[in-house]
């Protein structure tokens, strides 16, 4: 019998979670043919049969998380050679067995016996386990919190001078790049164990896109580059493709800022978080109506509040405030 283990996924990442089988007990397999899909780092990829032969067992149901090495199914091979196919497997021993650390429901403990960290997690040992691309954000969250030192500031910028029909978020995409142009500081990645700073010569723009399965980041290359129509067409196509989730896991990748367009549900300043190695991102608020004082009196206009979250490790409020300005110099154009 042979193990298909699932195999190293590459950028660093040590887990997935198993999305859907394609084949099942009993069948019949040829090389690099999809036997299941995993979800990992925001993106849904399949997985090829490293070599053909007939299904003995499937370890996991969708839903389930598995590490790299972990066996995924057990077959009759043809041959031995294999790749991620590995010769026979022993079950782990009783001296092996991974204990919960007290996480239990109904310990023979008195609860109040216990220390006050345990008996709190004791008493949430109900809760529904995170996956998927919720599990990829709490981890992204949890990262920024220990490693970056976030500093947020907010303005708002009057946009009565835009044209009617104007597109909000491809008018950010191209202040944006005229920001990193002017502040190209805040284009770059941050290594804190190295204290290195890498610069970028293009801006690959994350986008944050809400879904109804969390939070996922593609990201658009080159914004600076490209025209108008063609950022457009290239946003909505990434967009297309996280709703569907059929999105390449590098369209997932290798952001250098990262902008998050908030207001278009609700909300007017926010501090938005930093995900390392990038050192900056850009969140809009709600578009709303505002007494502004003009040469003629008092008028309504139209004003776009903007937050900018930096890491100071890095990035000095000088610049950061620099930035802030180019972004809205150009908003405030027709």
């Amino acid at each position: 019998m042979k193990y298909f283990k699932l195999p190293d996924l590459g950028e660093g990442l040590q887990e997935a979670e198993i999305v859907e089988w394609h084949i099942a007990q009993g069948d019949e397999v040829s090389e690099d043919q999809t036997i299941l899909s995993v979800e990992t780092a925001k993106a849904i990829v399949d997985l090829p049969a490293p070599q053909a032969g007939k299904i003995v067992k499937l370890f996991g149901q969708p839903g389930d998380i598995v590490h790299v090495g972990d066996p995924l199914l057990e077959y009759d091979a043809e041959s031995d050679d294999s790749g991620t196919v590995v010769g026979e497997m022993s079950g782990p021993s009783d001296d092996n067995a991974v204990q919960e650390d007290d996480f239990i429901i109904g310990s023979a403990h008195d609860d109040a016996d216990l220390p006050a960290p345990v008996r709190e997690r004791s008493a949430f040992s109900g809760g529904t386990p995170l996956k998927g691309v919720q599990r990829v954000m709490a981890k992204n969250m949890s990262r920024a919190h220990a490693e970056v030192v976030s500093v947020s500031i907010h303005d708002d910028v009057d946009i009565h001078a835009w044209q009617s029909g104007e597109d909000p978020t491809m008018r950010l995409v191209r202040a944006i790049a005229a920001a990193c142009l002017a502040e190209p500081g805040l284009n770059t990645w941050y290594d804190g164990e190295r204290m290195a700073v890498k610069q970028h010569e293009h801006i690959d723009l994350g986008i944050a896109v809400d879904t109804p399965d969390g939070l996922f980041v593609p990201v658009l290359r080159d914004i600076a580059g490209r025209d108008r129509a063609d950022l457009r067409k290239g946003l909505n196509a990434l967009r297309e493709a996280v709703n569907t989730r059929k999105i390449p896991p590098e369209e997932m990748r290798g952001a250098t800022i990262t902008l998050s367009n908030f207001g278009t549900m609700a909300g007017r300043y926010a501090n938005p978080v930093i995900v390392p190695p990038m050192v900056a991102i850009l969140g809009a608020g709600k578009i709303r109506r505002q007494a502004v004082a003009t040469d003629d009196g008092i008028e309504a206009h139209r004003v776009l509040p903007l937050s900018l979250s930096f890491d100071h490790r890095c990035v000095s409020g000088g610049e950061a405030a620099r930035f802030l300005a180019a972004v809205m110099k150009d908003l405030g154009q027709p």
